[in-house]
């Protein structure tokens, strides 16, 4: 598996996200440990999760935080290398929208409660999951500086930030903003600014829903028949194209396409060794959806 870096830390080009395990229509427990078995096998060293990964309105938070970590205990082979992101700030207390957080001795005695049910005396990578309107947002980032400083966390990340916060956090983190987690995906673009950024100031961009989001990846060719085209002429998924156009983005880019099944995470690995030519990534930036 071809490598990226977050931080000082060297991770799979691919990651894989927690997320469909945990949520609505999840699968059963032994089919997502199996998933995430099989994306350790193929080399994938990077896991994203949050604490709101649950079903909501239950009495469950951390559901995902804890699933994978047990899968990661019992797997077969070395985990030493395996980097798991974890997030707070973002609620799931009742069915209908997600709440927010941003309160600095919320977010801290979240990670607190994240890295207990990770098992970790330090979580690799911890992010703000997204901003609360109510708290100013160096606020909440000021929480994260200080869970550096006592060790809690090792590396500090924000997501679904624009270009003023990404700046902010990095002021406010001194520096060791390590991560940026946005939307992004060919149906999803207007995080472009952002990972230009990130580019720029070398911060590791994670897209997250990179195929579109769980409703709409398996369709992703047929909404997008420039990426199916290139697809057939390679030889995959469609899906394999949209991941391996995002990686071409720019070196700082991670996606970490979610999952539910080993077969969707082995495909998505793949990704990593597909290389566009020029004139392809040319015609998936101007892709545009199939006419209904």
């Amino acid at each position: 598996m071809k490598q990226r870096v977050i931080g000082d830390v060297s991770v799979s080009a691919i990651g894989l996200g927690g997320m469909p395990m945990s949520i609505e229509g999840r699968p059963d427990e032994r089919r997502s440990i199996a998933t995430i078995h099989a994306a350790l096998e193929a080399g994938v060293t990077l896991i994203d999760t949050a604490d709101a990964y649950h079903l909501a309105g239950h009495d469950e938070v951390g559901h995902n935080e804890e699933l994978i970590a047990r899968a990661v205990r019992e797997y077969h082979g070395d985990t030493a290398e395996v980097l798991i992101a974890t997030k707070g700030g973002h609620l799931r207390p009742e069915p209908g929208p997600w709440a927010q957080n941003g309160r600095p001795e919320y977010l801290k005695e979240a990670a607190k409660a994240s890295a207990k049910r990770l098992g970790v005396d330090t979580i690799g990578l911890y992010q703000f999951h997204r901003p609360d309107p109510s708290v100013p947002y160096a606020d909440s980032v000021g929480a994260l500086a200080e869970l550096l400083d006592e060790g809690v966390i090792r590396m500090a990340g924000i997501s679904n930030a624009d270009p003023d916060q990404i700046r902010t956090a990095n002021e406010v983190l001194d520096g060791r903003l390590a991560s940026v987690q946005n939307q992004f995906s060919p149906k999803f673009r207007s995080s472009e600014p952002e990972l230009e950024l990130c580019d720029e100031l070398g911060i590791a961009f994670l897209p997250w829903s990179p195929l579109g989001g769980i409703a709409n990846a398996a369709d992703l060719g047929t909404a997008y028949e420039d990426f199916a085209y290139i697809a057939r002429d390679r030889g995959v998924s469609p899906q394999v194209i949209a991941l391996a156009w995002e990686l071409q983005k720019s070196d700082v880019v991670i996606p970490i396409p979610g999952a539910s099944r080993p077969q969707s995470i082995l495909d998505s690995v793949t990704a990593a060794t597909v290389k566009l030519r020029p004139e392809d990534v040319a015609r998936l930036d101007a892709s545009q959806p199939a006419a209904a």
